[in-house]
């Protein structure tokens, strides 16, 4: 690993955002020092006063929404309205956290003995490590930086070392408002990602692919050290029937198109009625044909960069693969010209049509902005569509008929299920998936407490 790592912009990719000091894995068992140091001290602060101490932090990143948005364009792509929006959506989760850790603690418990009160007791885990990729800069950070400081944790942080600079952002903030040595950023590539794995921490919390999550959990399991994984997804939406088609073209290209795809919950598949298929991909390409493809500091922009050239040549195989299969090509399906910046890595919006659900675009996760469209003749053939794949993060059904709906919620093989609108999940709800799309508990909502606090059961004899 070099002793400097730089940090390229992908609308220019020769041009230099940031230069960066590696962290060397030597210093890993200074860095765990310091934080269980730190934990010693943040988890004997009650819990009133962590949370006014978070919320001074948390205003900090709100405050610093501009400059973290404009890290976040230059070294991974997206529009700055995206960007920005990232910004204020890790800080909406983080403040939701908080207010469900004031609800956690020790719980009163049925006694099977007299004189016996029986309580049941969630303290801090202790020193969290945390992995992050490069499609959220803050926003994935947060999601376990705030519940791990909330239940009175301290946490190491290894962002992608595409996208590191959000994250020293964070980690100078939190520095400012915190313990010395809670919140701790380390810069390194998957060399020091493993290395963070074996450093016999409390805790392991990871989000990427489903193969380097496997990697992270046989690393962290030689220590023995609790894991959460949120892996990937091949999401996908059923539209039954509708009343309008506008509206849910809308919402389901929105969720498809927004980050250029680089989501886990980006729908890649729309499994569409045979009777509306016709109006719903016309209405579609027309949808995605107007999407601006650009520079993320442009105003206009729609849809950025895709952030590595790895990724980039993955979107282009995969849909020169549907092209070679027989599904038929509708709109895009080619990188995308930006005049001014001619060597960007950009890739245009991208529908197929009569795709079939054994084709390599129906079955691996793209990570781009491309959607495929498969049409069914009953509901039956929907939902084994939907649950035809070994992930199960997120899905969606638009539909005006309550029967139909409450199958899909009943049999519907995902962690999260959304009904007549988009994947785009709220700050306070779970959030997290089943299958191949995670193991452990869920990063947001109540579940987490599950992973960032040990339970403990406390008999206590007083008669």
């Amino acid at each position: 690993m070099p002793d400097t790592m730089k940090v390229f912009n992908p609308a220019a990719p020769d041009e230099v955002v940031a230069q960066i000091s590696a962290t060397p894995t030597d210093e890993l068992p200074e860095i765990a020092r310091r934080a269980r140091a730190a934990f010693e001290v943040w988890r004997k602060v009650p819990m009133g006063e962590r949370a006014v101490k978070l919320e001074a932090f948390l205003a900090a990143i709100q405050a610093s929404v501009d400059e973290i948005a404009l890290s976040i364009a230059l070294e991974q792509g997206k529009p700055l309205r995206e960007a920005r929006a990232e910004t204020m959506k890790s800080v909406a989760e983080a403040r939701a956290m908080v207010a469900h850790a004031m609800t956690v603690g020790t719980a009163a418990a049925a006694s099977a003995r007299p004189g016996v009160r029986n309580m049941i007791v969630r303290r801090p885990r202790g020193v969290i490590g945390a992995l992050t990729p490069w499609n959220f800069p803050i926003l994935t950070p947060m999601r376990k930086i705030a519940p791990a400081l909330a239940f009175g944790n301290a946490i190491i942080l290894k962002p992608s070392e595409f996208t590191p600079t959000a994250a020293l952002v964070i980690e100078r903030l939190a520095g400012q408002h915190l313990p010395d040595g809670l919140v701790q950023v380390v810069i390194g590539d998957g060399t020091l990602g493993q290395a963070l794995c074996r450093s016999d921490l409390a805790g392991i919390t990871f989000t990427g692919s489903v193969a380097v999550g496997r990697k992270v959990a046989a690393a962290a399991a030689e220590a023995l050290s609790e894991v959460s994984l949120e892996l990937g997804g091949k999401n996908a939406v059923v539209v039954n029937d509708l009343t309008d088609i506008k509206k849910a073209v809308a919402a389901i290209a929105g969720a498809a198109m927004q980050c250029a795809g680089q989501r886990c919950t980006a729908i890649s598949r729309v499994v569409v009625a045979d009777d509306i298929a016709e109006p719903f991909v016309e209405a579609l390409a027309r949808h995605c044909q107007a999407l601006k493809v650009g520079d993320g500091r442009a105003d206009d922009t729609d849809i950025g960069a895709i952030t590595t050239e790895g990724q980039l040549r993955k979107i282009e195989e995969l849909v020169a693969s549907g092209r070679d299969a027989g599904a038929r090509l509708v709109v895009g399906g080619q990188r995308a010209a930006v005049a001014d910046r001619p060597n960007g890595r950009f890739f245009a919006p991208t529908v197929f049509d009569r795709v079939t659900p054994d084709m390599r675009i129906a079955r691996e996760e793209i990570f781009g902005p491309v959607i495929s469209v498969i049409r069914y003749g009953d509901f039956d053939e929907a939902i084994r569509i939907v649950n035809d794949t070994p992930f199960g993060l997120t899905s969606a059904l638009f539909s005006n008929r309550n029967d139909l709906i409450n199958r899909f919620i009943d049999d519907v093989q995902s962690g999260m299920i959304h009904i007549n609108h988009g994947t785009t999940p709220d700050s306070h709800m779970p959030f997290g998936g089943v299958a191949d799309s995670g193991l452990g508990a869920y990063s947001v909502g109540a579940s987490a407490a599950a992973f960032y606090t040990t339970e403990h059961a406390v008999y206590n004899q007083y008669a």
